[in-house]
């Protein structure tokens, strides 16, 4: 059975001849109950206080979890995020690798084709040159044909011998 300080003030004990001084006894039943009063007051603070205190080590634990989730978290993520980083490095590399080569290959096609268009215009020059060696021989044989049968005038026939020596100059830079 719990006392409460209201059952200590109301007891009553019964009357006897050579008893206790019911004075004495009822000033101490007043302190007891008093000091119970306080007791239990306290008890009921530090009840409470517990109470308190169980919600903030809750909220505590609670906060704590959160912030552990969020760390996790930030960790993934950085981590991501570096794994991400390095994947964009790596495509941007290949690529780059990618079109150096295209324009490697280019620079090829295009180096082959300039050497088969000097290819080309060498023939065509050695082409022409050798039309106008023909040509510039034909037309020196023609102009010497001339000078014999025009032998009559000397002052023409050292003009066509100087006019031969041009074209024989002429056809050897060719």
């Amino acid at each position: 059975m719990k006392l409460t300080p209201l059952d200590i003030k109301k007891q009553e004990f019964k009357k006897v001849m050579r008893g206790y001084d019911p004075v004495e006894v009822n000033a101490f039943m007043e302190m007891v109950a008093a000091e119970l009063a306080e007791l239990l007051k306290e008890n009921k603070d530090v009840k409470e206080q517990a109470i308190q205190n169980d919600v903030q080590i809750r909220d505590y634990r609670q906060m704590e979890k959160t912030l552990q989730q969020t760390l996790v978290q930030a960790q993934e993520a950085s981590g991501k995020t570096i794994e991400n980083a390095r994947k964009e490095a790596q495509l941007v590399i290949q690529e780059a690798e990618l079109k150096a080569n295209q324009i490697l290959d280019q620079a090829r096609s295009d180096l082959l084709r300039i050497k088969d268009e000097i290819s080309t215009l060498k023939s065509k020059r050695e082409s022409i040159a050798s039309r106008l060696r023909v040509l510039l021989s034909s037309e020196l044989e023609l102009i010497k044909a001339l000078e014999m049968d025009d032998s009559t005038s000397e002052s023409s026939s050292r003009s066509s011998a100087k006019g031969a020596i041009d074209v024989d100059d002429i056809v050897k830079k060719l």
